[in-house]
């Protein structure tokens, strides 16, 4: 299930014994946690750590009756550490590990009435290499029927869940504004809640640009970077040299420059070998290709394509290449190269 799934659960009332929180997204098991909590008391709360308890401990304490709490939680983390050493890492069948959580197996078919127990297993990702050994994990805990999977948000997911913080915190930002946020901290919730956070507290009741965005957010250079993105696709150049002389002064790595652009450029091509006209059709056919983009970002797409043809866009890509290799010679003066780049792109 999902976190929301769980959340909506909650709501209905009732927990179950145990819960497997599986995967590494923050900002999701945070809300978990702060919902999970706050309907037991301070004292009806105990914590374990298996990087230094065992699961054997964890279950007697859970067996336990408590003379001062009719219901208990039980937070375990780092429950990976649970599994036979090696298990984890290896490439055998995961019989023994899966054997070796038979204890779990029997609490399971006789829990202690209102007690429920959350196991941490978040070192681990969906995706690439990891998944074999979260896999492994969620097969030695598969005694457990209630599994929250912590999955990272996407990039629209991301961009959906800041506009609901806005409306939240309170904090007045126009849509470019919340995608150069969302995409400058690479639509990682955790750090977006953080930084809206500090944001609301600077702003007031005043709106926020790029500006205190720049001033604000770690990221502040990726932000500038994405705002050059889209003054080169406007083919505004003024504000592209701007942007770039400030870039320059903060002494940004330039090639992070280029990937963003490259990325712009490619897009609008697709959009534009695909003839789509409105930002509604772009948002559309990217949805159907796997590549998922929200509407502003649609709409800074159409805007490029509409200031660049097919073959002002297949030039593009030419020059962000030369200006690439530019870059990667001997001693190149970075500045010069990309100035260069930005007047040709906005001829």
């Amino acid at each position: 299930m999902t976190a929301g799934q769980l959340l909506a659960r909650m709501k209905k009332g009732g927990l179950p014994p145990a819960l497997l929180l599986l995967g590494p997204e923050a900002y999701q098991r945070r809300r978990l946690k702060e919902a999970l909590t706050a309907s037991f008391s301070e004292g009806a709360i105990t914590a374990y750590d298996l990087s230094q308890a065992s699961l054997a401990e964890v279950l007697d304490d859970a067996r336990a009756l408590s003379l001062f709490a009719a219901e208990r939680l039980i937070w375990v983390v780092n429950a990976e550490a649970a599994l036979p050493k090696g298990r984890v890492e290896d490439d055998g069948d995961g019989e023994t590990a899966g054997g070796s959580a038979v204890p779990l197996a029997s609490y399971m078919t006789d829990p202690t009435p209102g007690v429920t127990v959350i196991l941490e297993a978040i070192r681990f990702d969906f995706e690439g290499d990891e998944k074999r050994r979260l896999d492994r994990v969620r097969k030695f805990y598969a005694a457990i029927p209630d599994v929250v999977e912590l999955r990272r948000f996407a990039a629209h997911e991301a961009r959906t869940e800041a506009e609901a913080l806005l409306r939240h915190t309170g904090v007045r930002m126009d849509a470019s504004t919340l995608d150069l946020l969302v995409e400058s901290l690479g639509a990682d919730m955790a750090r977006i809640a953080v930084e809206m956070e500090k944001l609301a507290l600077y702003a007031g009741n005043r709106p926020l640009g790029l500006d205190e965005l720049a001033t604000l957010v770690p990221d502040a250079r990726a932000t500038t970077v994405l705002a050059l993105v889209h003054a080169l696709g406007r083919r505004d150049r003024e504000k592209s040299l701007e942007l770039l002389d400030t870039l320059a002064r903060e002494g940004a790595y330039l090639p992070l420059v280029l990937a963003f652009l490259s990325t712009q450029f490619r897009m609008a091509l697709v959009a534009c070998e695909a003839g789509l006209k409105s930002s509604a059709q772009i948002q559309g056919h990217f949805a159907r290709l796997g590549m998922p983009v929200w509407g502003s970002r649609a709409e800074q797409i159409q805007q490029t394509v509409s200031k660049f043809n097919r073959s002002h866009l297949k030039h593009a890509l030419e020059l962000l290449f030369e200006a690439d290799r530019g870059l990667r010679d001997a001693r190149p003066d970075d500045h010069i190269v990309m100035e260069r780049l930005v007047l040709q792109l906005t001829a």
